[in-house]
């Protein structure tokens, strides 16, 4: 609202939230920092554009009923979301796919954190992302709260579009889900910064070691 030139009052507009049955978000219970195992209180947290990303799963239902599955892949520092893959089983391959591309085009994060799922553990996935230098980050198992970004990411992405919308094919739910993507990168407010999107947050940046990418790749590919 205040993008759009409202002068309004967040009470105010939490009153009316309420009175139009609307949701309003419950507080976090607040948790501990998170430890190493050598006792040390530091945490991988994010600091500039490609240091943290991270990506998960998203599960949900075509009209058929037929389950789908949505890999969602975001910049940490930048919150930008940075891919949305739709698919009836993406296995590792297609998690390998959508990182060679996304590294083509935004470049190769120093780290990725995710769970302990056999898509992300997979012996390929590690030997790729090795060569790139990029370091993985995996969560303890059972704590996705160690994966809060992303997770934060999903809860939205299923509230705003997942929960309202029914998709009937593949192509379908492809396609909204980068009209959702742009729309969340390029308009949708982000509290974390300053209540602007994230895309215009993220500064271009060079690709580290292209060259060395193209030829990873197109050994990859049996080119």
């Amino acid at each position: 609202m205040k993008a759009e030139g409202w002068r309004v009052n967040h009470k105010r507009v939490e009153r009316i939230w309420r009175e139009e049955g609307l949701r309003v978000p419950q507080k976090q219970k607040k948790r501990g920092r998170l430890y190493f195992n050598d006792g040390s209180c530091i945490r991988l947290r994010p600091l500039h554009r490609n240091h943290v990303w991270s990506y998960d799963f998203v599960q949900d239902r075509l009209s058929n009923g037929k389950k789908i599955r949505i890999l969602t892949v975001i910049d940490e520092y930048t919150r930008k979301c940075l891919k949305l893959k739709v698919g009836y089983s993406l296995k590792a391959d297609a998690v390998l796919d959508a990182l060679a591309d996304l590294f083509l085009t935004e470049g190769i994060p120093e780290y990725i954190r995710s769970d302990n799922g056999s898509e992300f553990v997979a012996k390929n996935i590690q030997s790729f992302l090795q060569q790139l230098h990029v370091t993985t980050a995996y969560i303890t198992p059972g704590s996705p709260w160690e994966n809060g970004f992303n997770e934060r990411f999903n809860g939205i992405l299923r509230d705003e579009l997942l929960n309202g919308e029914m998709f009937y094919t593949i192509k379908e739910a492809e396609v909204m889900l980068e009209d959702y993507r742009r729309l969340y990168n390029e308009f949708r407010p982000h509290s974390a910064l300053n209540y602007a999107p994230p895309a215009p947050m993220a500064k271009v940046m060079p690709l580290k070691n292209p060259q060395k990418l193209t030829l990873t790749l197109d050994q990859r590919l049996g080119a």
